[in-house]
């Protein structure tokens, strides 16, 4: 069966994968309210076209932290993509640097940083855990930034790790190697006891001159979910905001994404830059968050999905759907370009 659409990937990734491993891919916590939630609460939006405008032309760029990039998404740090195909990480930034777009990859990946640097001329970021050891942190930002990354992206909703039922019932173990964390080794513990034992639960918005001080590459706090966190996030520094619930793995019954985005940008009042995470499956999904208040979107497990289904290729497949919805969103709402995507376009 040939995907046509993000959802698709899904099935045909379930269908491949080992099931544990699919389990912690597709999984949430608790009782996986948020995770649903995600994708649900798009559905609660209503778009408002309008008619009789030149859409002959539809310009899908922008640009993020600077960087042109040639649509609003990007791709959300998701740890491991070693469990969805052998070439990993190295397969999925590939297909992304192809597409034009951000590649942000986990400190959590199979395959490390300067692997992916190497295979990928595309733009990249990189997603950033404070370790208990803090020289551990200290020399990946330094690894990034000498590799080229654009961003260190600051995870901050998982001091600990979210109850995970669906992973804990099929058995999930992680590898041996982390691509970027050699040393590290998960084996005989069951994870979020293994990450608990990683991340340093201190971790404050003091920290965050710290990390600024590492390197000169802009810092991105992913994790915030309200007003407060997001205007001490510009107060301590921060060049964006990730509006994140961690795709409904961390606390359960917290909001969907979309849902609190509108008071995370009223929040920081056009300081900083706004991206969104969570939930998001269709073109229409993503004029609906540009409409809103996001610069972009970015999208963590339909790319895993896909990498699962049929390697870098599918990753590619998966992007170039999505692209073609954007722009036939585009179209249809009368927003030839990103910029004409409004909050009149919403309800």
């Amino acid at each position: 069966m040939a995907a046509i659409n993000l959802a698709d990937y899904e099935s045909l990734a379930r269908a491949r994968m080992d099931p544990s491993a699919f389990a912690y891919y597709a999984g949430g916590s608790w009782d996986e309210i948020t995770l649903r939630e995600n994708v649900a609460a798009f559905t609660r939006r209503q778009l408002r076209p309008r008619v009789l405008i030149d859409v002959s032309t539809i310009d899908t760029s922008t640009s993020l932290l600077g960087r042109p990039v040639t649509m609003p998404v990007g791709v959300a740090p998701t740890s491991m993509h070693g469990l969805a195909h052998p070439d990993g990480e190295v397969a999925s930034a590939r297909a992304v640097a192809a597409a034009g777009i951000v590649f942000c990859l986990s400190t959590l990946s199979t395959r490390s940083l300067e692997e992916v640097a190497e295979a990928s001329r595309g733009p990249r970021w990189f997603q950033l855990y404070v370790h208990k050891d803090r020289d551990v942190s200290r020399a990946l930002v330094a690894r990034a930034a000498a590799a080229g990354y654009g961003a260190i992206v600051l995870t901050a909703d998982l001091p600990v790790a979210g109850y995970r039922e669906r992973e804990l019932r099929a058995g999930f173990e992680a590898p041996l190697r982390f691509g970027n964390l050699p040393s590290a080794d998960p084996s005989g513990a069951e994870f979020g006891a293994f990450l608990d034992g990683l991340h340093d639960q201190t971790v404050g918005w003091n920290d965050l001159a710290w990390l600024r001080s590492l390197s000169d590459l802009p810092l991105v706090v992913k994790g915030v979910l309200t007003a407060e966190d997001a205007r001490l996030a510009v107060e301590h520094g921060a060049h964006a905001v990730v509006v994140s619930n961690h795709g409904g793995r961390q606390l359960d019954r917290s909001p969907a994404s979309i849902d609190v985005l509108e008071e995370i940008v009223d929040a920081v009042a056009g300081r900083v830059e706004v991206y969104l995470d969570g939930g998001v499956r269709r073109g229409t999904d993503v004029v609906t968050a540009l409409a809103l208040g996001a610069r972009a979107v970015f999208v963590g497990r339909p790319i895993l999905f896909a990498l699962a289904a049929g390697g870098e290729a599918a990753v590619a497949a998966a992007l170039r759907l999505l692209r073609v919805e954007v722009e036939t969103a585009m179209a249809l709402l009368g927003t030839p370009t990103v910029a004409a995507i409004t909050r009149s376009h919403v309800r």
